[in-house]
């Protein structure tokens, strides 16, 4: 596989997002493929994206299409969230706003946290879902979802992460926020959904 995304112009893939964390995670995912992985506003796409979907799928497809018309390169844009049993799936497709819309991921945390406190912890099932739609040209588009199951903590442990990684319970003494990124990479929801995507991946860039 040629690295020189200079040769071949498809090499450069645009991520549909400027979350940082979310950026790392994707550059992780691609690096083995050789890919230039470029956040949307540095490849010039500074528009706003009305995500008005009611599920993951529909809120990713939103925004790699938007995008792919714009710049007309290979996009992919992914939807990902928690969902909480107790609270009939919130914040679901609301995560990133769920405390507001200039919240931080500890306020966001503290939302959740206040929401289900005093709740026994056989009610406290949850899961992270992620759905990726990739456009590679006008007649090639594909979507994937993964998801991770755990519960909701009491409080937040670990530092790693971002987002609800902090509340998000793998084990009981184990959160998202406290494993490494090579292990949140192989587990993560994102990663499941990855990992669907990547033979078509290899089929594309090859």
């Amino acid at each position: 596989m040629n690295n020189n995304s200079s040769d071949n112009p498809r090499k450069k893939l645009i991520i549909a997002s400027n979350n940082a964390g979310k950026l790392r995670e994707f550059q992780k995912l691609l690096e083995p493929y050789g890919f230039e992985v470029v956040s949307m506003k540095d490849a010039g796409f500074c528009e706003e994206i009305v995500e008005d979907g009611d599920t993951f799928e529909e809120n990713a497809h939103i925004k790699a299409r938007a995008v792919f018309e714009a710049l007309g390169l290979p996009t992919i844009a992914d939807d990902s969230g928690l969902e909480i049993d107790f609270l009939n799936g919130a914040p679901g497709v609301y995560s990133a706003r769920y405390a507001g819309e200039n919240a931080t991921d500890e306020e966001r945390c503290q939302k959740v946290l206040e929401e289900m406190h005093g709740v026994a912890r056989e009610l406290r099932d949850a899961r992270f879902v992620c759905s990726i739609y990739f456009i590679f040209d006008e007649d090639s588009e594909y979507s994937v979802s993964g998801e991770v199951c755990g519960y909701i903590g009491d409080e937040p442990v670990g530092k790693n992460g971002f987002g609800y990684d902090p509340i998000f319970m793998l084990s009981d003494d184990e959160s998202m926020a406290t494993i490494d990124e090579e292990e949140k990479n192989r587990i993560s929801h994102r990663a499941k959904a990855f990992k669907k995507l990547s033979d078509i991946l290899k089929e594309k860039f090859s």
